[in-house]
């Protein structure tokens, strides 16, 4: 092939791409019917809109069903119960300091009570003392579901081993 011949090539190349370039910035066939579509309905509004509505008409009354759950799968709300207990049996340190029974001095194998916003810690002995350095969201966050709820404390403490 000669240099001329491959001029020409080069120059149909261009003139083809030109071409496209130039159909590219024209609207497609779709694009003008859909300006079209769009400019003759700019102004209409849809069949319905201007009718005023009826008014419903009264239903019958839906058929009274009882609760979901049985009374005895209900869990009673937060509200209801007067306080949560868990067991701790490992040592419990808070700020660096392992908590102690000020009575009998166990450190280990407590019973975490919460109630009304205050965390009392329990030792095996029955001592029970104040905790402040601990609150409601300590023991939301380690303590797991309640497996269990009873009407009275002792019926706790039994149900717990203590």
């Amino acid at each position: 092939m000669t240099r001329a011949g491959r001029g020409d090539e080069v120059e149909e190349d261009i003139s083809v791409f030109h071409r496209i370039r130039r159909r590219a910035k024209e609207p497609s066939e779709t694009q003008r019917q859909f300006a079209d579509l769009h400019a003759r309905l700019q102004d209409q509004v849809p069949p319905g809109l201007e009718v005023p509505t009826a008014e419903p008409k009264p239903s019958e009354p839906a058929a009274l069903v009882g609760d979901f759950l049985p009374p005895e799968l209900r869990v009673p709300s937060h509200d209801q119960v007067d306080g949560k207990m868990m067991p701790w049996k490992q040592p419990l340190v808070l700020d660096g300091e392992l908590a102690a029974c000020t009575e009998c001095g166990a450190y280990r194998d407590w019973l975490i009570l919460s109630t009304r916003g205050e965390i009392w810690l329990r030792c095996r002995a029955g001592h029970e003392q104040q905790e402040t350095r601990l609150n409601t969201a300590w023991y939301n966050r380690n303590s797991g579901p309640a497996d269990a709820t009873h009407a009275t404390f002792e019926d706790c403490l039994r149900h717990l081993g203590h």
